[in-house]
């Protein structure tokens, strides 16, 4: 029985929903995505989020939703790939779980990236995600408490997420 939150990490693109809700069916825990549930609050895209508040706007309103996702039963929640990056973020995950890197190299996620859903990306998506991967990278791995890498197929990096879920976890 898992009796944490697991928060997946990584990159925009490295497929922390996608994954996450895969492994989420296949163990039968739940899964939550920040972006989707701070949309739904919202009554707005994170696109328009951005475009109304600016970065830190959206910011606050991710490190809110997170608190309050703690609060649930835990569960595979999936946080934006910036939310790490706060060190109130990281503190929260910390705190009320554990955190699973999924790692996709650079060139696998520009030959998937749609910049138009992704604020951050938008201008310049390739050097803007090399810039991300550099700043972003050492702050995931030092944070990771396991790390899945995702650089095949989609099922293979599930099985991998679904045997680390259940190994550390008992999920």
């Amino acid at each position: 029985m898992l009796n944490r939150q697991i928060f997946l990490i990584g990159l925009p693109g490295s497929g922390k929903s996608s994954l996450g809700r895969r492994a989420a069916r296949e163990t039968g825990i739940s899964f939550l995505d920040l972006d989707a549930w701070i949309e739904e609050l919202a009554g707005m895209t994170v696109s328009e989020i951005f475009e109304r508040y600016g970065e830190a706007g959206f910011r606050r309103a991710e490190t809110g939703a997170l608190a309050e996702m703690t609060r649930l039963k835990p569960g595979i929640i999936s946080p934006g790939g910036g939310a790490a990056m706060n060190p109130v973020n990281a503190k929260i995950m910390r705190n009320y779980g554990s955190i699973i890197l999924l790692d996709r190299p650079l060139e696998r996620i520009l030959e998937d990236l749609r910049p138009e859903k992704r604020p951050l990306l938008k201008d310049d998506p390739e050097n803007r995600l090399r810039a991300l991967y550099e700043e972003r990278m050492p702050v995931y791995r030092a944070l990771a408490d396991a790390t899945v890498r995702n650089d095949g197929d989609l099922q293979t990096a599930v099985t991998m997420i679904v045997r680390v879920l259940r190994e550390r976890y008992h999920a």
